[in-house]
């Protein structure tokens, strides 16, 4: 049987053929597990989590784009309501991928001062970064949601979930906005990181589940069969499907 006709391009099983090895098989000189897309990663983690402590009042929240297929699974797994966490980061005016913080939605700010102390950054460029960061924020928010409210985290366990971490610097965001927002427990969920980076994201979240971290890391998209880049409409149908 084919997938239904309204289900969302990021929800449909990859029907594609197996890639062969990479260059992560040939590093290692064996051919290792592969995610075969989003959806696959999500019903992974999604297994992976059933049982989490705190799981009975838990959140899940997808990082737009890619996270958000991912998080969608892991929502139905737990039986859990799923919403976007959005943050952007703040970055230092002329070195703009190094953040001195982030923000969130509700006004949420989060701030480095050892950053901005070093970075020698001034109230009025720190204010400027935001005001243009924050438009593009709310921007966002508003698009992916298409009216809804955002979920109340106050008490609750937040599931900050991506399809995978790199350098950590969003993740790192999202989680410090998470429990902002008033979450009691913050838990990181991935299908694949670097194993530097999980290491490094320990001091932000309460736990961390993260099904692979592979020594040789090269990128995200190395470690999925179909990596194919998540819309907007996508975000927004997750969300839709998951409040119905």
């Amino acid at each position: 049987m084919g997938h239904a006709p309204s289900l969302p391009r990021a929800l449909r099983p990859y029907r594609g053929r197996r890639r062969g090895p990479t260059v992560k098989d040939r590093v290692k000189g064996r051919v290792t597990a592969v995610f075969v897309d989003r959806r696959d990663a999500g019903l992974r983690l999604g297994e992976r989590l059933r049982g989490l402590q705190g799981a009975e009042d838990a959140v899940v929240l997808g990082l737009p784009r890619g996270g958000v297929p991912v998080a969608f699974q892991v929502a139905r797994a737990l039986g859990a309501p799923l919403d976007v966490i959005v943050v952007r980061k703040l970055g230092v005016p002329y070195q703009p991928e190094l953040g001195f913080g982030a923000i969130g939605e509700g006004g949420v700010r989060v701030v480095n001062p050892d950053v901005v102390r070093l970075a020698n950054i001034t109230h009025a460029e720190m204010a400027e970064v935001e005001r243009r960061e924050r438009a593009e924020l709310e921007r966002r928010a508003r698009r992916f949601r298409a009216g809804r409210e955002p979920v109340d985290l106050a008490g609750r366990t937040a599931i900050v979930v991506d399809d995978g971490i790199a350098t950590g610097g969003t993740a790192r965001a999202a989680c410090q906005v998470a429990r902002a927002h008033g979450a009691s427990r913050v838990v990181l969920a991935v299908p694949v990181g670097a194993p530097e980076t999980i290491a490094s994201l320990r001091r932000d979240a309460d736990e961390i589940v993260c099904l692979d971290t592979p020594d040789h890391f090269y990128a995200i998209g190395a470690w999925y069969d179909d990596f194919t880049q998540t819309s907007d409409e996508d975000v927004v149908e997750c969300l839709r499907l998951a409040a119905e």
